[in-house]
């Protein structure tokens, strides 16, 4: 093992999975999902955790580094102990969930194994129980997995690896001391293996106190785009992408399209709704049977299936030459995974079509990708109502050549030339224009409105300018003047909270980035919070039922007169405690009456 790790870790030649000691199911799953060679990450990093060595990884979210610790992980894992022997931490909720879909992915040929996920924002009772059924593996935001820990309902004296994922974001949303008590309460001689994308002091510190003379690793990730793939991104409320996703689709050319989601949940609703809308859909996630699998790529390629909905981990390998589209429903969370979800389209040097959709947050996430990719990527609108029917006219009259070249229009024309006889003053063009629009479901100003029809309000809520400060504004989301949304949480000073504990709260347990988060105001009993973008409705009603400092947040939109940011009294009682920007946090000492 030991000369395998050496040569692997000096040599410039090119591994392969097949090359590495893993065992025959975790290579098995491999293939299924299409992983051909290892990234750089993965070479570097799997011969040394295979071999047990802690490791210390540098690098970018992307690079491939789920499955550079994941599957070492599970190779050390033990299918007939039915205990907890790994624990994945994550910053986020939402990365808790793709870390442990991705494990269930490579863990598919592994009988008896089991990854539950853990994080805030859920009721506790089926996590106690999916763990006191026997998971070996755990994948948890910090502050989730230390509540099983106090309440005993997670036990690890059986864990002989962690990991920490994303380990600076981590501690610069508050979670160091979290951190601290897990590792601290895992056995000794464990594996740790640390990956971050920088390497602050914090970090260095964690390093230096947990880990037992580790591997380092430093890898850059590759940025290189599609040349033939023109690349968009249109601004749209969270809860009206579903309805923006209908109407791209419709204005689409495209032979087939692949929409990309965060987790597989998001597939199966995504794809549950195209289909209820009548759609040629069909969904795509890592724990999609092989044989499945095989049969729904099978029919995106034979043009029997349109529009295939998967997850980033589920659409590894697919080459299906029909692609003309993809749509990222989902912000990916780097470089690395847009370029491989744009790559599914413009293959074969024919040229495809990538949209993005954004939050109202979301805007410096996609310019740090701009940046990083060296690519723009152009704005555009959501198609409106009249451009989808315009749409979906002009390829119904583009057929009509076609269809009279057939012949047997006996029927039709006898029925067409009697209800002329029979409406004399009628023109035969406003003929024409009904009955076209009946042929394209369009049955006027009065039906009744599909669902999410209301998606046109929302964006003209967005406004007019062209450039990317347009912020949310829809009826679920309270506007203060700065174009974003004040909430207010029944936590404050008297509770010893902190502003690193609400941003804590709010990313693990509301999905959101320490960039999502303004400014944060701490009072005696209460605190406010600005959030640019606004919460989802879901991301709300997780909130409303989290705890900080021991107290619920009891969140909800606050509709009090707005705190001075440049003088004057604060909004209620007393002066704020401590003031928190997305970027770093300061002192905010409002002037003396």
């Amino acid at each position: 093992m030991t000369m395998l790790l050496d040569a692997a870790l000096s040599s410039d030649e090119a591994l392969s999975f097949d090359s590495l000691p893993l065992p025959e199911a975790l290579r098995r799953a491999v293939a299924d999902l299409g992983f051909a060679e290892p990234t750089a990450i993965q070479a570097d990093t799997i011969p040394a955790l295979l071999a047990g060595r802690d490791l210390v990884g540098v690098a970018q979210t992307g690079t491939g580094k789920t499955a550079a610790f994941g599957l070492p992980l599970l190779a050390h894992v033990d299918p007939r102990l039915a205990a907890v022997q790994a624990v994945v931490l994550t910053p986020t909720r939402e990365l808790a969930l793709q870390v442990s879909e991705a494990l269930i992915s490579f863990a598919r040929h592994l009988d008896g194994v089991s990854v539950v996920a853990v994080y805030g924002g859920a009721p506790y009772l089926p996590q106690q129980r999916a763990i006191a059924r026997g998971a070996q593996v755990v994948v948890g935001t910090p502050g989730r997995v230390l509540d099983h820990l106090e309440r005993r309902t997670l036990v690890l004296d059986r864990v002989g690896m962690l990991v920490l994922d994303e380990a600076d974001e981590m501690l610069q949303m508050g979670f160091a001391e979290d951190v601290d008590k897990v590792l601290e309460s895992i056995p000794a001689g464990r594996q740790v293996a640390l990956f971050s994308a920088t390497m602050p002091a914090g970090i260095r510190r964690v390093a230096d106190q947990h880990l037992v003379d580790p591997v380092r690793v430093s890898v850059n990730r590759p940025t290189a785009t599609v040349d033939t793939v023109h690349q968009t991104y249109a601004v749209v409320p969270h809860r009206h992408k579903v309805g923006a996703l209908v109407r791209v689709l419709a204005t689409s050319d495209a032979d087939g399209a692949i929409v990309f989601v965060r987790t597989r949940q998001d597939a199966e609703r995504v794809g549950s709704e195209l289909v209820a809308r009548g759609l040629q859909a069909a969904y795509l996630s890592g724990d999609v049977a092989q044989g499945e699998r095989e049969k729904i790529v099978d029919r995106l390629r034979t043009g029997a299936l349109r529009v295939l909905v998967a997850t980033d981990v589920a659409a590894r390998g697919l080459d299906v030459e029909r692609v003309g589209l993809v749509v990222n429903f989902d912000l990916p969370r780097g470089a690395e995974p847009y370029v491989h979800r744009i790559g599914r389209t413009g293959r074969a040097g024919r040229a495809g079509e990538a949209v993005t959709f954004i939050t109202p947050g979301e805007q410096s996430r996609l310019t740090q990708i701009e940046r990083t990719t060296r690519q723009p990527i152009e704005r555009v609108d959501v198609p409106t109502p009249a451009q989808v029917s315009a749409h979906r006219v002009a390829a119904l009259l583009a057929r009509a050549d076609e269809r009279a070249a057939a012949g047997r229009l006996d029927v039709e024309r006898t029925a067409v030339g009697e209800y002329l006889a029979a409406h004399p003053d009628l023109d035969v063009t406003e003929l024409l224009a009904v009955v076209t629009a009946l042929a394209i479901g369009d049955d006027g100003p009065d039906a009744r409105p599909e669902q999410g029809d209301d998606l046109d309000d929302a964006l003209a809520r967005l406004g007019d300018t062209p450039d990317r400060s347009r912020r949310s504004d829809s009826p679920a989301r309270h506007r203060p003047d700065d174009g974003g949304a004040r909430y207010r949480v029944a936590v404050g000073h008297r509770d010893g909270v902190q502003p690193g504990g609400l941003v804590g709260a709010l990313t693990g347990e509301g999905g959101l980035t320490g960039k999502d988060i303004g400014k944060i105001d701490i009072f005696g009993s209460f605190s406010l919070v600005d959030i640019p973008g606004g919460l989802t409705p879901e991301a709300f009603e997780r909130l409303s039922r989290t705890r900080v400092a021991g107290r619920p947040l009891h969140i909800r939109l606050d509709t009090g007169p707005r705190a001075p940011r440049d003088g004057g009294r604060p909004p209620r009682e007393g002066a704020p405690h401590r003031s928190h920007d997305a970027d770093r946090p300061r002192i905010h000492r409002p002037p003396r009456p």
